[in-house]
């Protein structure tokens, strides 16, 4: 999985959202929200290969959570942010 070329994570009023930039945005006319763990989850792996299991990893190094539980949200997470059309498996 990769996130797609062309969104960019801002900070608008203590928001996180993506929004798409240059070529990109002629074809995405919304804003994603995102909260922060949503966020530091796109930092980290903004451009390069990823899967599920990464997404956890970083949950559960970050935040101290369950595996089964970082998991679940992270697969909850990446299906999202696929629908969205931000990240391609």
């Amino acid at each position: 999985m990769k996130t797609k070329t062309g969104f960019v994570l801002r900070t608008l009023c203590r928001e996180y959202i993506i929004t798409a930039e240059g070529e990109t945005s002629i074809n995405f006319n919304r804003m994603i929200s995102l909260n922060s763990s949503a966020a530091y989850l796109w930092q980290a792996v903004e451009g390069k290969e990823f899967s599920v299991e990464d997404l956890a990893s970083l949950l559960v190094d970050k935040y101290g959570i369950d595996r089964e539980l970082a998991l679940k949200d992270s697969a909850a997470m990446a299906s999202k942010w696929i629908e969205a059309g931000i990240a391609e498996e």
